[in-house]
């Protein structure tokens, strides 16, 4: 990538020593990852509270086994899906 000029570092409040290519690409920088918990009591509450029913996902031991993430049957909710595809 091309370097950038000083006049728009200094707009954009950038460091002179650092490339700023990741400003400039967000999509880089704000990647989604999965969300976890340090506890199933915590994973079963937040999952209820986003209407998942305890049928519907199950959690899988995640970073070492010290996390729980939630996983839901079939990669989607099935309540989501029918609301999509039946308005």
């Amino acid at each position: 990538m091309k370097k950038i000029h000083t006049r728009r570092k200094r707009k954009y409040r950038l460091s002179a020593h650092i490339n700023p290519y990741y400003f400039f690409h967000p999509n880089l920088k704000n990647r989604k990852r999965p969300k976890t918990f340090k506890t199933e009591e915590a994973a079963n509450f937040w999952a209820l509270n986003h209407g998942l029913k305890p049928g519907e996902y199950y959690l899988q031991k995640v970073k070492k086994n010290k996390k729980f993430q939630i996983v839901v049957y079939n990669g989607q909710n099935k309540n989501n899906t029918n609301k999509k595809n039946n308005p």
